[in-house]
């Protein structure tokens, strides 16, 4: 029996000082992204094209439409975005650089709000600093994860090592692997470790070298690497970050390329970002 007042598992309800907290982090975030130059965007509830941002595709919510098309609940903000600021609205605006707050959904009934940014042609630093600049207001000074996405896509195209593997970090599975440079790449976890790169084949150098670069000009303390890190999002096709508190996602973004569009974003996890607040007393 499902009584009147349950709500779906994965739902989300606010009230009182989650209520409250929520409003003021969207409130200063969007003041924040204004003033930056971002223009806010509210994209449609329903989608056509989600399928193509997931490599797995279970969690997407499916219904039809009036003609029997399927759409998709809207899974993730990023690529329609992108595609509506680019293809839609096109020339009635020249703006590159937009924020949304909404909410995606997943199957069978998560709800998860987000704020995010998309720079179209930004850069690695922009998004990094933006986010910072959000999550620093909330009072939250999360570590920082660095990867390359690029990185184990070589690896399994080249190398021979699963995919499946790299997903879901099996590190000695990984160390089996008859490559010389596999080890010292396994350990690489501080900008130091970025010094020697003589050691590896050119194309994985090459994708170490763009974070060696990309940290250069950021500015952040509490900061590690990860270049086995395999980011899920199909769109993600360089540098990534996430930003943890504790086991607690704040935040991730990254350099991504859709339908031929060079872009960067990021996401804030609104509903971690509400924990992270009260933890310090909702102040």
């Amino acid at each position: 029996m499902i009584f009147e007042h349950e709500i779906p598992s994965g739902s989300k309800l606010y009230f009182g000082d989650t209520a409250r907290i929520k409003r003021e982090i969207e409130f200063v975030s969007a003041e924040i992204l204004e003033n930056l130059g971002f223009e806010e965007i509210v994209t449609p509830l329903f989608s056509y094209h989600q399928h193509e941002c997931f490599e797995d595709q279970k969690p997407l919510v499916r219904l039809n439409d009036a003609e029997n098309h399927e759409v998709t609940l809207r899974a993730d903000s990023t690529a329609d975005v992108v595609r509506i600021v680019t293809k839609r609205l096109g020339r009635t605006t020249e703006s590159k650089k937009w924020f949304y707050i909404q909410p995606t959904v997943t199957f069978p009934t998560k709800e998860q709000y987000q704020i995010g940014a998309e720079i179209l042609g930004g850069d690695f630093e922009q998004i990094v600093r933006t986010s910072s600049m959000l999550l620093a207001e909330i009072g939250a000074q999360p570590l920082m994860q660095v990867a390359n996405i690029r990185i184990p896509q070589l690896l399994s195209e080249k190398y021979g090592i699963s995919l499946d593997v790299l997903k879901a970090m099996h590190v000695e599975e990984i160390m089996r692997s008859d490559l010389p440079w596999i080890e010292p790449l396994v350990r690489i976890n501080s900008v130091d470790d970025l010094q020697d790169l003589d050691i590896y084949p050119d194309d994985i150098r090459v994708e170490l070298e763009k974070i060696q670069a990309a940290v250069k000009n950021v500015t952040y303390e509490h900061m590690v690497i990860s270049p086995l890190f395999y980011a899920k999002m199909r769109y993600y096709d360089s540098l990534t970050f996430r930003m943890f508190e504790e086991n607690s996602l704040l935040a991730m973004g990254g350099i991504y390329t859709i339908d031929g569009v060079e872009a960067a974003g990021f996401a804030l996890y609104t509903d971690a970002c509400i924990v992270s607040k009260m933890n310090k007393g909702g102040k």
